[in-house]
């Protein structure tokens, strides 16, 4: 079962007042429906969703609905269920805010369908349960989508989302509009307004684990970006010790930089803080790791100018 599915399950199952049923089967009939002057024709792929279709219509308008059930023809195994009202047509569409007195289409729902904020997050429910789907954060990139058919419906329905701060975008597509979130944090709060509280838990665990392993896999880099830095640093310093005995002899070195030269020969790996404890324990005589880069430097200098010498 996929997460989608999951959600939409989990959502059939809130309980509703009257008017957030209203604006639920407002924000689905607008995405889902297929209307004439008698009938109406919804379909979805979840057979839960029907049933709280079927189920609403029931209560709100004493209306007993149709369901068959047909095969799916776009290549998915799910089967297909349509819901179909023959009865008091004109009387829901008119109370679902779908056409207004005369019978005309209306673009937006009329204020009464989102005159609350339970209503507002029934009709983005009801929205969702028509047109929306999610990623498993567990399998595949954060991602919430709602593939709409009109450019007015899918305007109307982000800036209905960024109500809420979600920062949702639009994309044409070759079928219709997209509405799309891909922020983790915002995909979380919009499962919170549609009350998936089962789904935010799951959500969110997952979340959790994939940050903290992204932010464990981000120290591991720069621990190691770390380290081969320091294994670069003494690898060149190593070099110029053994260039300079191998041309000049460490003895020729003053005292200091001599010392430092032998230590780091004897602990060529070692990072310039280690290596500045190291000295400072085994000689008695406490040394920076400032001052012993200023000591590699003035071996770094001293070996440019030897070279540069020879050609």
């Amino acid at each position: 079962m996929s997460f989608t599915t999951t959600i939409k399950e989990e959502i059939s199952r809130i309980k509703n007042t009257r008017l957030e049923s209203i604006s639920e089967l407002s924000g689905f009939f607008r995405n889902n429906g297929t209307c004439t002057d008698t009938t109406i024709d919804l379909v979805t792929e979840n057979a839960t969703v029907a049933k709280r279709i079927y189920q609403l219509v029931k209560d709100l308008y004493d209306v007993t609905c149709e369901i068959e059930t047909r095969k799916n023809m776009n290549f998915s195994k799910n089967n297909l269920y349509l819901i179909m009202i023959s009865e008091k047509v004109d009387f829901i569409l008119k109370d679902l805010s779908i056409i207004d007195e005369v019978g005309n289409f209306l673009i937006f729902p009329k204020d009464f369908i989102l005159g609350s904020q339970e209503e507002i997050c029934a009709y983005i429910r009801g929205v969702f349960l028509a047109k929306g789907s999610i990623n498993d954060p567990k399998t595949a990139r954060y991602h919430l989508e709602f593939l709409l058919d009109e450019k007015e419906e899918a305007n109307f329905f982000s800036r209905l989302l960024n109500g809420f701060d979600l920062n949702s975008k639009i994309l044409v597509r070759e079928k219709g509009y997209m509405v799309y979130i891909k922020e983790a944090e915002k995909i979380g709060d919009f499962l919170r307004i549609i009350q998936a509280n089962q789904a935010v838990l799951y959500f969110e665990d997952i979340r959790i684990y994939r940050d903290h392993k992204n932010m464990t896999n981000r120290l591991n880099n720069c621990e190691q970006a770390n380290i081969d830095k320091i294994i670069e640093t003494a690898t060149k310093q190593v070099e110029d010790i053994e260039y300079l005995r191998k041309n000049l002899g460490l003895e020729l070195l003053d005292e200091k930089t001599s010392e430092v030269a032998k230590y780091r020969l004897k602990y060529p790996e070692s990072s310039l803080l280690e290596l500045s404890e190291i000295i400072s324990y085994e000689t008695g005589k406490s040394i920076t790791k400032s001052g012993l880069n200023h000591r590699f430097r003035k071996i770094r200098e001293l070996v440019n100018q030897m070279k540069k010498n020879s050609n």
